[in-house]
């Protein structure tokens, strides 16, 4: 057996050596912290809770539908809720530092809602999105303090955010991978919960299937988990536009499925599967046309007097094929969707004949089929996707 070799005298500049005491503590930095973090668990008191809008169809058909109203958010869009999460994530990260800038990479509502956020604590805000946002998106960013960074392509979003990070010494925010863990999807009157408890006192209040869509892939990821959390039966569907790779990745079960060309829909779609997606906590998905898509939002308008974004269509025309499936099965129950953000923004796209026609969609057969949906609850007809 080997002798211990002795150690150094604790008195020796060896032993001196071997102890470190790095005190980094910051009490102004600290004051500033709690005061933000204040500021936005304040923000969550006055609107976390959103009204769960009844979208009339005839009771005699057994499934009703409903749509979580996300536009009525101080933003106005469902990615106020993530805004919000995010910056609480990285202030207590450490990672959101006082007078230094975040930065964020976005197709323009989560950074509309940055903006809101870091004026709120009192950060400067840069939001880098492509060139083709709708003006809109822009002004409201502006609007609330924040400055826009276009770029020409949009898949340059994330190393252009990650370099002005580094350049400006501030945080890149990155969405499209921290958004899965920023929400507290156990509880905290997350939208999941919000949801059932809402539907609590509804005719069939365990919801059959909650329909979301996928931009970052925090949302469906939340409700997947909360469905589980709760032990609920209730099926999560991802409605999924054109151009899109989420729904190749997942189907595929290939994480590095990419496409060539960005999606028409506003908010949702990505060239990437983004790494805030959870593929195995959905338990299915339904590929839409962008013509479908801008459709059921002119639908929606009519029957509840309201214009909502075509990321609103996408989901919608997929609670009301699940809803079609239902009827024809005889399966009774409730729908849930999202009515995420709301139509002024897209004038000019989504309400536009004229984009229409230069876009090349026809949205008269899928009006069609949902006048015809909605005087007999079958939705019927092929759904042709052909990505550019």
């Amino acid at each position: 057996m080997k002798t211990p070799r002795p150690g150094p005298s604790p008195n020796s500049p060896a032993a001196a050596a071997q102890e470190a005491d790095i005190d980094r503590s910051d009490l102004a930095y600290r004051r500033w912290l709690s005061e933000a973090v204040a500021k936005v668990q304040a923000d969550a008191n006055r609107s976390a809770d959103t009204h769960l809008l009844s979208v009339p169809l005839p009771a005699d058909w057994g499934v009703d539908l409903y749509l979580k109203d996300e536009s009525t958010h101080p933003t106005g869009s469902l990615k106020h809720r993530l805004a919000r999460s995010l910056f609480l994530y990285a202030l207590c990260n450490g990672w959101i530092r006082p007078g230094r800038p975040v930065i964020e990479a976005s197709s323009g509502s989560t950074a509309v809602s940055e903006a809101y956020f870091a004026r709120l604590i009192g950060v400067p805000f840069v939001a880098v999105m492509a060139r083709g946002t709708v003006r809109a998106k822009v002004d409201l960013i502006e609007f609330q303090g924040g400055r826009c960074h276009l770029v020409d392509d949009p898949s340059e979003v994330y190393g252009t955010a990650a370099r002005l990070a580094r350049e400006t010494g501030g945080h890149y925010m990155d969405q499209f991978t921290y958004a899965e863990r920023a929400t507290d999807w156990r509880g905290n009157n997350n939208i999941a919960e919000s949801i059932f408890r809402q539907m609590s006192a509804e005719r069939y209040p365990v919801p059959t299937w909650i329909v979301a869509t996928a931009g970052t892939g925090g949302t469906s990821a939340t409700l997947a988990r909360y469905v589980r959390y709760a032990q609920a039966t209730t099926g999560i569907c991802v409605a999924d536009p054109e151009n899109s790779a989420f729904f190749a990745g997942w189907r595929d079960d290939d994480p590095a499925v990419t496409t060539g060309t960005a999606s028409r829909i506003e908010g949702i779609g990505r060239q990437r599967v983004e790494p805030s997606f959870v593929p195995n906590a959905i338990d299915r998905m339904m590929r839409v046309p962008d013509a479908a898509s801008v459709a059921s939002v002119h639908v929606l308008e009519r029957l509840l007097g309201r214009r909502a974004g075509a990321s609103t269509g996408t989901g919608l025309w997929a609670a009301f094929r699940i809803i079609s499936e239902m009827r024809e099965s005889g399966e009774r129950g409730s729908v849930v969707g999202l009515l995420c953000d709301p139509g002024e923004r897209y004038v000019e796209k989504y309400y536009s004949d004229r984009w229409l026609a230069v876009q090349g969609l026809d949205i008269t057969p899928y009006l069609e089929r949902l006048d015809a949906f909605l005087g007999t609850g079958s939705l019927s007809g092929p759904e042709p996707i052909r990505d550019r």
